[in-house]
């Protein structure tokens, strides 16, 4: 669980900063982007070990954003967690339809968030990943 990088994409400064902090505290290496455009383009310069992706971003959403993380095959395989307000059961259903690695609820559950993140990464190196 030391020194991976986690990026996360959040337009709210105040729920990135608080998932920084709790990812931080836990040992994770942390790069951020306020818009999916600049979190695609630091994926695609170095792709981190996990993606925390919010949904409803300005421009491009997070489901387009990641429809071209996973066609790109530096992205491909990064999990990638849905990061949202939306926790309506219809939301949930396109969100892991569109195929996220887990989906993540706001407001931020301290405890929730490291683990899912823990578990995610755990997942990523039982199948091969880094």
């Amino acid at each position: 669980m030391a020194n991976e990088t986690i990026l996360i994409v959040e337009d709210n400064e105040k729920n990135r900063k608080l998932a920084r902090d709790v990812l931080a505290f836990r040992g994770y290496k942390v790069i951020e982007a306020e818009s999916a455009e600049a979190g695609l383009e630091l994926a695609w310069k170095s792709p981190p070990d996990l993606v925390l992706m919010d949904i409803q971003l300005p421009g491009m959403s997070g489901i387009e954003a990641l429809g071209q993380l996973r066609g790109r095959e530096s992205t491909r395989d990064i999990p990638v967690l849905a990061f949202t307000a939306s926790v309506m059961l219809l939301d949930r259903h396109t969100i892991t339809g569109a195929g996220f690695d887990g989906f993540l609820s706001k407001p931020i559950a301290i405890k929730e968030l490291g683990d899912t993140i823990a578990a995610a990464l755990a997942k990523r190196g039982e199948k091969g990943g880094a």
